[in-house]
Formats: C-alpha cells, sequence, structure tokens
C-alpha cells in the first residue's frame, strides 16, 4: 500500500517538474490518491468549481423547493466519543482534538444539483459519489510562496454582536491559536522565514438553513529549495491537514480513530489544482456522501479542555447545511 502511494506522491512531484496541469484528491488518511490531467478529469466524472479553475457546466434553475431535513444522532451518543476525548485531553495526550460525526439526511437535491447550486469558494461533484461545497483553503503556491488559512471557530451570525463574540469567545481563541501555531510549524517543514500575515479574521457564510461567522488567519513562506516544484513531497509532509486533526498530530491521529467509531475517507482530505506553475488546494469540508442510497453529511468541530458538550454537539449540527439560497 504505502509503496503504491508513495509512487503517487513521486508521480505528483514529476508532473510539477514538468510543469503539467493536474487536479489532485487525497484522502484524510492519505490512503487514496487520485491524480488528474486536465485532458483526464472530464470523462472521470469530476465536476470542480474553484476560483482558479472550473469545468462546470453552466448551471440550471432549481425548480423546486428544497427539501432538507437531517438526523443527527442522540446527545447521548456524541457524548461517548467526546467523553473519550476529554479524557485524553486531560491526560495531556492532546491539547486540540477535531472530533467530527456522521449525520443521515435526506434532500430532494441529487448530490449534483448540490454542487451546481451551493455557493463556496471551492466544490467538487465526484461520480456521485461525494459533493462538498468548502470555505477553507489548504495551501496554495504562488511563485515560490506557500500560503495557509487555518479557518476555527465559528457561530451562529443571527446573535447580536456575533462576530466580536465569536473573536472574543475564550475557548474558540484557544482553539484559534492552537491550529495557528501548529499550522505555522506544519509549513516551517517546507518552508523559510514563515510568519503570519493576518490573525483572525471574520468571514461571513451565507446559508439557507442560517448565517454563519467564521474565523480565520494566514500564514505564509518561501517553499525550501529542496521542495520547489514539488507538490507530491509539500503534501506528503503536510497531511492530515492540522486544522481538522488537533495537536499535536500523530496522538491525536489515535485518538481520533478511537472516538469517531467510523472511517472519514475523503472528507477532511485535501484536493487541489496545480496549473502547471501555482496550486490553490482546499481542505475536503461541508461534505455530504452517498452510501448505498443514503446520504451522509460529515461535520464536527474542535474540542479543548474548555469545550462544552451541548455547544459542541451543537456545532456539529450547525454545520449540517446547503449553502443554496
Amino acid at each position: 500500500m504505502f509503496s503504491i502511494i508513495h509512487q503517487k506522491f513521486m508521480k505528483m512531484d514529476e508532473l510539477s517538474r514538468q510543469k503539467v496541469p493536474y487536479f489532485f484528491i487525497i484522502d484524510f488518511l492519505s490512503e487514496n490518491v487520485e491524480i488528474f490531467r486536465e485532458n483526464e478529469i472530464e470523462k472521470s466524472g469530476l465536476l470542480i468549481d474553484f476560483q482558479c479553475f472550473s469545468n462546470s457546466k453552466s448551471k440550471h434553475t432549481l425548480n423546486k423547493k428544497i427539501i432538507w431535513k437531517s438526523f443527527p444522532e442522540s446527545l447521548e451518543s456524541f457524548k461517548s466519543g467526546f467523553e473519550k476525548v476529554q479524557k485524553n485531553i486531560r491526560l495531556g495526550n492532546s491539547y486540540l482534538v477535531n472530533y467530527t460525526r456522521k449525520t443521515k439526511i435526506e434532500t430532494n437535491l441529487t448530490l449534483e444539483e448540490i454542487f451546481y447550486h451551493s455557493s463556496a469558494k471551492y466544490k467538487v461533484f465526484y461520480k456521485d459519489f461525494f459533493v462538498f461545497f468548502s470555505p477553507e483553503t489548504f495551501v496554495k503556491i504562488i511563485n515560490g510562496k506557500i500560503l495557509t488559512y487555518p479557518m476555527k471557530g465559528t457561530i451562529d451570525a443571527s446573535l447580536e454582536n456575533a462576530a466580536e463574540i465569536l473573536k472574543n469567545d475564550k475557548k474558540e481563541k484557544a482553539e484559534h491559536y492552537t491550529v495557528v501555531d501548529l499550522l505555522r510549524n506544519d509549513l516551517s517543514m517546507v518552508a523559510d522565514d514563515v510568519k503570519v500575515d493576518k490573525f483572525q479574521h471574520i468571514d461571513f457564510i451565507k446559508t439557507q438553513q442560517k448565517d454563519l461567522y467564521a474565523m480565520s488567519s494566514e500564514i505564509s513562506g518561501n517553499l525550501k529549495p529542496e521542495f520547489d516544484g514539488k507538490v507530491g513531497s509539500i503534501m506528503k509532509k503536510l497531511l492530515p491537514a492540522g486544522s481538522i486533526l488537533g495537536a499535536p498530530k500523530p496522538k491525536t491521529l489515535e485518538i481520533i480513530l478511537d472516538a469517531e467509531g467510523y472511517e472519514r475517507g475523503y472528507y477532511t482530505g485535501v484536493c487541489g489544482w496545480f496549473d502547471g506553475k501555482n496550486l490553490d488546494s482546499c481542505v475536503m469540508i461541508r461534505f455530504i456522501e452517498k452510501e448505498g442510497e443514503e446520504l451522509y453529511f460529515k461535520s464536527g468541530g474542535g474540542i479543548t479542555h474548555m469545550s462544552k458538550l451541548e455547544d459542541e454537539y451543537q456545532e456539529m449540527k450547525n454545520k449540517i447545511y446547503v449553502p443554496i439560497y
């Protein structure tokens, strides 16, 4: 398994050194790496809509009233994994764990319709297998500079002074500091002169269910010469993405695999478009997957020692939305 995956990352390096444009998808555990040259994207059943690349056709109007129901697990069921996470945090095994759940949903929208009609910075529909509409950049590489934009902390935008509350919330702040620190350290593995350019920037996300504010920062560095033009090696070094894992990474991954009790698969993996020179990639969150005839929405949030069970349960449910309006 390792050697095949290793070969895939090397293939990415080779294509990027040759300046050949391609799209890649890597699952959460880096057990599946898929690479599509530009002329292979169409026949693979992939629809992609990034700010810098899109192969989506013109969308038709949606002439139906949207039906959207979610069936979240009980608080009791959510609690069992949450307590495993909290116990590990108390023991000092981790100080931030991104705990996620899988929720059954019912809708009269097809995955393809969700792709065409949702509004997000990054959207991908894959072979009627999954669709996501992610607001979160993983890394960008522009002219030898690497940038990342960790997003941590969300709040219901309808609350009075919601943006201020989010910015000053002790728990959300601690979580954000941790992720910024983690990603600054991660970038330092592949880049020099790493620095935080923007801190605690507030983004507005509009959805049909409710509007949200999300908090993000910007970190940048100059790629080390040995990583120049090696997109595969960079990904291999940086994954899994710190913002959807936690810190420290290896131990936190163990905690997640034990506490969640389901396979994330491609959810919280990364995908990206290399245009022959520069790279734009995203974290695959806000994710709906088809299993047989059922649809599941995967969502979650960061747990710290300050996390309250009911709040985290609510955040997991808040994120089960589709940004169609």
